[in-house]
């Protein structure tokens, strides 16, 4: 049985090109309110409040396929558990020392921050890059991941933050993008495996998070806040749900193409998604639609929107053979890592080369044309690169 879908890698391929998108939405004035992420006090999501929560969801698309292919190639139990454990751990420590980015102060730390978030990635790739297999590379990959070790040593030790922030030194915060990632990932896989890939198991996992998620914003889990900071669950249970979610629709998939019955994955996959996105609004009541404070409502509506666009995509690209469309951003579905890291490669670099824009190129329509333009190259230079044997793989 094949253990991938073109369709999960043509929609991480377009989620990833919106997100790296709407993640330069920060260097434009005048871009229409619908596009961006709404303030934690108001009710509502814009257009970069669905794109985080539909990557999560692919990430539970893609493990029960994971999952399968390992089982083939042999692994046993503990095998998949130190390759869940260290995918996972290699996520958060990169999400980490991402997130610590936002309060660097360049004054009182060691190195200047360009240098240091240059550094960032230059280690990130020495150390999870795809090397080649082959035996003259064993040693050459020892010493490129010895290296890229060193760097991070050299990160935390150079790394400083203003005093006036509470803290010195390098601290999980929100655990940034790629740690929510990683708990996310880590929870979902290991539920999944202990649970065979059952569907009804899984099932019940989801509706455990959701329910623990609408739990928490009902103030029915209070006596545990005390808790919060040493062991919780990520996103309050709406990070780990919409991953779950997506396992639970491959689960589904996977099913009934058995059967050859693929109508019937169809009917329930749009009566999932559409009842996700009706109770998402019924929970509207309870904290409103917040992506800041990972409402249920926002979860809900989110993972009904998920489930929607994946079962379009897969009855265009796996059902109709239409796949000419996404071949152009093929790149940012096959190497995710390596296309969400290059903007961070890319915005020092352009700083350094002291290249910028006219305003009326930074504003309204133009200026969105310009971030899809931006996006658009990170993606070919991630393909360029993953023809020169750089990938990031964890």
């Amino acid at each position: 049985m094949e253990n991938r879908i073109r369709s999960i890698d043509a929609f991480r391929a377009l989620t990833m090109l919106l997100m790296v998108w709407v993640n330069d939405f920060w260097s434009l004035s005048n871009v229409p309110s619908w596009l961006l992420h709404v303030s934690a006090d108001t009710d509502g999501m814009g257009f970069s409040d669905i794109i985080f929560p539909v990557f999560l969801f692919i990430v539970g698309l893609s493990i029960p396929f994971a999952l399968q292919a390992r089982a083939q190639r042999g692994e046993n139990l503990l095998q998949v558990c130190k390759h869940i454990a260290a995918r996972s751990a290699a996520l958060i420590l990169m999400g980490v020392l991402m997130v610590n980015l936002e309060n660097y102060d360049t004054e009182a730390a060691l190195l200047p921050k360009m240098a240091w978030q240059l550094t960032m990635v230059a280690a990130f790739i020495l150390i999870w890059n795809s090397y080649p297999k082959s035996d003259s590379w064993k040693t050459k990959a020892r010493a490129l991941r010895a290296f890229g070790w060193a760097l991070i040593v050299v990160l935390l030790y150079t790394f400083r933050s203003a005093p006036a922030n509470g803290y010195n030194w390098i601290e999980p915060h929100w655990w940034g993008i790629l740690g929510l990632i990683g708990w996310s990932y880590l929870i979902c896989s290991l539920y999944t495996l202990f649970a065979s890939q059952n569907i009804a198991s899984v099932l019940v996992g989801w509706l455990a998070l959701s329910l623990f998620n609408i739990a928490w914003l009902a103030g029915w889990l209070d006596a545990l806040a005390p808790l919060k900071d040493y062991v919780w669950i990520v996103g309050d249970g709406s990070l780990p749900a919409l991953t779950l979610c997506g396992c639970l629709l491959s689960l589904i998939y996977l099913h009934y193409r058995g059967r050859a019955s693929l109508a019937r994955f169809y009917a329930c996959a749009v009566s999932i998604g559409c009842a996700c996105i009706l109770v998402g609004f019924l929970l509207r009541p309870l904290g409103g639609i917040s992506k800041i404070h990972a409402t249920p409502s926002w979860t809900q509506i989110c993972a009904g929107i998920a489930i929607l666009s994946f079962t379009a995509i897969y009855w265009i690209v796996d059902q109709q053979r239409l796949k000419a469309w996404y071949t152009i951003i093929a790149p940012a579905g096959s190497a995710t890592l390596t296309c969400y890291l290059l903007p961070y490669l890319a915005y020092p670099l352009l700083e350094l080369a002291g290249l910028s824009l006219p305003e009326v190129a930074t504003s309204g329509l133009l200026g969105l044309m310009k971030s899809l333009a931006f996006a658009f190259a990170i993606v070919w230079a991630t393909g360029g690169l993953n023809r020169c044997g750089v990938k990031l793989g964890v």
